[in-house]
């Protein structure tokens, strides 16, 4: 069998090299054909490739022909839509000479204070009036702070052809004067009050105790009439509002008064612009010239809550972020020519036995309720001499946020706030914008502390809502209808600042889009805001800064709105509007546009291609005041750039 085996396997052997040349050479001939087959392949489907590219640039070059064709129709329906904006300011020019003339008729003895002569002899009279208690003068104060608020208003609300040098000269050296004036009055009637104050000492500490509080102002007033050293803790009655003194104060002849004011009349005030200037000032301006204009670090960069107060020794107010209040600390010496301002430490301390006779003065403040602190307060001291706020100074700061009691260490006395990051709700996560009626229409701006939610009708603006941590918070701007102008400075004054200014992109990481690409989408939107939703598109932040992408859909029903998250997507560069093959959840970005769609100047007449006529009609009847308020709200608020 040996023999047998051998000669088998040589035979299968060559067999099977025989074979393996054949199966190599189909192999070859299958290669070669899938290789001529595949060659094939990719020359029909490069050609037809190729194809498609030739038709879709075809198709994009009818588009831009068709475009171009009615670019000048289009723009032409724009302008005259846009007249809205024009005639809107008209309406306020008239409203303003209307107030005007009702001041005139009114004949209540109150100035005009746009008018030089008569707020001039307002400020005569008022200067020459002796004797006033601080009653009389805290009543006195509401028409000032009335007079100092409508010239405040003037110079935001007038347009700037309107605001000549001069005027704007007038109107802030008449606010300075009421100021200054308000404060002198304030010293006078403190000194006439504690010129009684041994007539009027409390029976139980023998020392004088004086509360007197209205809207604006709350004034405490104590003097040391008893000089007894271990009574050196003060506490107002029925109040946790007091201070502590050290020993060498509580055997000296003072008086101490707190003056807390919710307004600010020490911080200098600053160039005028207008809302619009600002708006885009703040993305075109250059690193160089923010530098110059920037000069307050703590004013760009915090958020002033309370207004301070000046004060005279020891006077404190309390400033809460973006609100008007301030606490001014008045330690005086009362004397025969009158007061005078108790210096703390003294210039010189050679004469006193020991380096610590002069410690921190401890003071507590009640923080207003209606002002909205999304982290402690942090506490400031006006720097009368660099005009500006700083933190140096003050020590052991403590908060207690249920009470709302502030408790800090001052080296000296001075004016202080309360303040925290004035843009500590921005970025913002999301927005969006609703029409709830005809001509009104609901802004929500999500942050990551709270949401707001802004009713805009005709010229005038409410807060609806406020949520922290998800619930709902009540604030006493709820329910106010206010111009946009006033309601702006009203949500700064309690807190909500949501509206960038000139320097914000210094302290915000911001999605930062072509200044007139971004004022071009304000305007259309708020022509269309009647009739159509828009919201946040993540996408806006992926695009170019020559483009925004905004999602939008026609009005529905509530329950639809809240249901349907799969909105149609815009993406608009100022000159053309287009809608994107992309929805909020495609994976990756594509400007691709969308099938069976064209591309057009405006937003308008982009909507107006799937709008139905009811929305078509809301956008053309809307009124120029509501258009002009809502555009005014996005450019406050900037949603485009800083969400």
């Amino acid at each position: 069998m040996g023999p047998k085996a051998k000669k088998s396997a040589r035979k299968m052997k060559k067999i099977t090299k025989a074979e393996r040349l054949k199966q190599l050479q189909e192999e070859e001939e299958r290669q070669q054909k899938e290789e001529e087959e595949a060659r094939v392949k990719h020359e029909k489907e490069e050609m037809e490739r190729l194809e498609r590219q030739r038709i879709d640039r075809e198709k994009w070059h009818q588009l831009e022909a068709l475009d171009l064709e009615r670019r000048k129709e289009e723009l032409e329906e724009l302008y005259l839509l846009e007249a809205c904006f024009s005639e809107a300011e008209k309406l306020k020019q008239d409203t303003r000479l209307l107030s005007q003339w009702n001041h005139y008729i009114q004949c209540d003895g109150s100035p005009d204070p746009s008018i030089s002569p008569e707020i001039n002899t307002f400020i005569s009279l008022w200067k020459e009036e002796t004797n006033e208690t601080l009653e009389e003068v805290i009543t006195k104060s509401k028409l000032v702070l009335n007079l100092i608020e409508k010239l405040r208003l003037l110079l935001l609300q007038m347009p700037s052809y309107d605001l000549e040098d001069k005027t704007i000269k007038q109107y802030q050296g008449s606010i300075l004067e009421l100021q200054e004036l308000l404060h002198l009055k304030f010293n006078t009637a403190t000194e006439i009050l504690l010129r009684q104050a041994s007539t009027l000492a409390d029976l139980d500490s023998g020392n004088k105790e004086k509360v007197i509080q209205d809207e604006n102002v709350t004034l405490y007033v104590w003097a040391n009439l008893k000089k007894n050293p271990r009574y050196r803790s003060i506490r107002f009655s029925e109040t946790q509002i007091g201070f502590e003194i050290p020993r060498i104060l509580a055997t000296s002849d003072i008086a101490v008064r707190l003056l807390h004011t919710h307004y600010d009349h020490v911080t200098p005030l600053w160039p005028v612009l207008t809302p619009l200037q600002e708006r885009v000032a703040t993305v075109t301006d250059s690193v160089k010239d923010e530098v110059k204009n920037g000069e307050a670090e703590i004013s760009d960069e915090l958020q002033e809550e309370n207004k301070p107060q000046e004060c005279e020794s020891v006077s404190v107010q309390e400033e809460e972020t973006t609100f008007e209040e301030e606490g001014d600390i008045e330690v005086q010496t009362l004397l025969k020519e009158g007061l005078q301002k108790y210096i703390y430490p003294p210039e010189s301390t050679e004469d006193f036995e020991t380096e610590n006779a002069f410690p921190p003065i401890e003071v507590t403040l009640e923080v207003q309720e209606d002002v909205i602190f999304f982290e402690d307060p942090m506490v400031a001291r006006w720097d009368a001499e660099g005009k500006h706020w700083q933190t140096d100074g003050i020590s052991n700061v403590s908060y207690k946020s249920e009470e709302r009691l502030i408790t800090f260490s001052l080296e000296t006395f001075s004016p202080v706030t309360l303040i925290q990051d004035a843009h500590i709700n921005m970025p913002f996560q999301s927005w969006e914008l609703r029409p709830l009626d005809v001509n009104k229409v609901l802004l929500t701006v999500t942050t990551v502390f709270t949401e707001i939610e802004i009713q805009i009708k005709e010229n005038l603006c409410m807060l609806a809502s406020i949520k922290l941590d998800n619930k709902k918070h009540s604030s006493i701007l709820e329910g106010r209808w206010m111009t946009p102008i006033s309601f702006i400075l009203a949500l700064k004054e309690t807190g909500l600042n949501i509206f960038p200014t000139r320097h914000s992109h210094f302290y915000v990481v911001i999605n930062n889009k072509d200044p007139l690409v971004e004022m071009k989408a304000y305007r259309q939107l708020a022509l269309l805001s009647s009739a159509f939703a828009f919201g946040w598109s993540k996408w806006n932040v992926v695009c170019s800064s020559k483009n925004v992408i905004v999602k939008l859909r026609e009005h529905v029903s509530e329950e639809e709105l809240v249901q349907d998250f799969n909105w149609p997507l815009l993406m608009f560069s100022g000159d053309r509007a287009q809608r994107l093959n992309i929805n909020e959840n495609s994976e990756t970005f594509s400007e691709a546009l969308k099938e069976e769609t064209e591309f057009h100047s405006t937003l308008y007449h982009m909507v107006k291609d799937f709008a139905s006529k009811e929305a078509m009609e809301k956008i053309r009847s809307s009124k120029c005041q509501f258009i002009d308020s809502v555009c005014y709200m996005l450019l406050s608020t900037r949603v485009l750039s800083y969400s």
